[in-house]
């Protein structure tokens, strides 16, 4: 009989444990099964910064921000069915400003209409906003800051609120769980939170949504701004003249209201299948229809026509939305504010949904 090789057994024992049999290992006793080669990513690219040598601070905001992520997306997760609108505007608009009285109205409209309102969470508009829609029917996505006491916060301690430090994770939330947008007038951070949310949009980053920039009357704050972005932007061919249907500027809380409300009258949602743009609505175009939508919409096709179809393979395996009827197209990506012209033809379409009803839920995991 062969003698025992000590020397290999040794080594055997003594080996580097493999990373990725750990990691299955710990999926198992934690019980993960839902999703799971998501977290198992999530698992090994921690390991894979705790290995790299970086630098403690990177390591730091790394964990924080995932921590941040986490605690928004378990407080957004139970009202995931809810239609939501996300408020933007300034933080030093007093009680007696003309703008408060706006913020209060529209969003006592929105929440009227069955939509709730998603805010920073903080005093000016963003407290006139959660007065107009109800403590009930708000959330709140405030950011840590040293100047500002949270104190006197309508979501102080409400369970539909969350504190972040950083401002990337929190306009991440303020922006994936909605599906309409008003931004009142405000100053840098509402700005910024204006012009992220357009270009998410015109470049396809971001799912199709309605956008409001809502004034009050007599005063033209975004009439201001917007009058800059035709004069510089558009004359300079920076941006496209289509682009200027990503948004509406008005100075009206009914017609904001609408805008939101009626971007949902057809229109249900939207899904890449491979380089094939499917759009999900309530009621489909007839045969007269979908030749109308062909000659003012052929640009948007890269090839072929726009055409009525049933749920792709795709969507067939995902059950995705399957009631729904389609059109789908190759869509040239770079025609974005064509797509939401296209979008309001279908929403023009007769026997549509009425007016004002919710939006569905959003598909799991939101937009990409």
């Amino acid at each position: 009989m062969p003698e025992r090789d000590e020397t290999t057994t040794q080594s055997d024992e003594t080996a580097t444990p493999d990373p990725a049999v750990l990691i299955e290992e710990l999926l198992d006793a934690t019980g993960v099964t839902v999703a799971r080669q998501h977290v198992r990513r999530l698992v090994a690219e921690a390991l894979a910064m705790g290995t790299s040598g970086l630098d403690e601070l990177d390591l730091k905001i790394a964990s924080a921000a995932l921590t941040e992520m986490r605690e928004a997306f378990a407080m957004f997760a139970p009202h995931r069915a809810d239609p939501k609108v996300t408020v933007f505007g300034s933080a030093r608009v007093r009680p007696d400003d003309p703008l408060y009285a706006q913020g209060r109205l529209v969003t006592s409209l929105l929440a009227g209409a069955g939509w709730k309102v998603i805010t920073g969470a903080g005093p000016g508009l963003m407290t006139a906003a959660i007065e107009g829609a109800g403590r009930e029917h708000s959330f709140g996505v405030n950011i840590r800051l040293p100047f500002e006491n949270r104190s006197g916060s309508l979501l102080l301690d409400d369970a539909k609120s969350v504190a972040m430090k950083y401002f990337f994770t929190r306009k991440l939330m303020l922006i994936k769980e909605s599906k309409g947008f008003v931004c009142l007038p405000g100053g840098f951070g509402t700005l910024d939170e204006m012009f992220e949310l357009l270009t998410l949009t015109q470049t396809g980053k971001g799912v199709p949504v309605p956008i409001v920039l809502l004034d009050t009357p007599g005063d033209p704050y975004w009439e201001g701004i917007i009058g800059w972005v035709e004069d510089q932007l558009v004359a300079r061919g920076l941006i496209s003249a289509e682009d200027r249907s990503l948004y509406l500027v008005t100075d009206s809380a009914e017609r904001a209201c609408a805008e939101i409300t009626g971007f949902y009258a057809n229109f249900e949602s939207i899904r890449w299948v491979g380089d094939l743009l499917v759009i999900r609505l309530h009621r489909a175009p007839d045969e007269a229809q979908l030749a109308a939508l062909n000659r003012e919409f052929a640009d948007l096709c890269t090839k072929g026509a726009i055409d009525v179809i049933g749920p792709t393979r795709a969507e067939q395996g995902d059950r995705d939305r399957l009631h729904h009827p389609r059109v789908a197209l190759r869509f040239n990506p770079r025609k974005q504010g064509r797509l939401r012209q296209l979008i309001d033809a279908l929403n023009r379409l007769p026997n549509r949904r009425p007016a004002g009803s919710p939006p569905p839920s959003p598909p799991p995991g939101g937009p990409g």
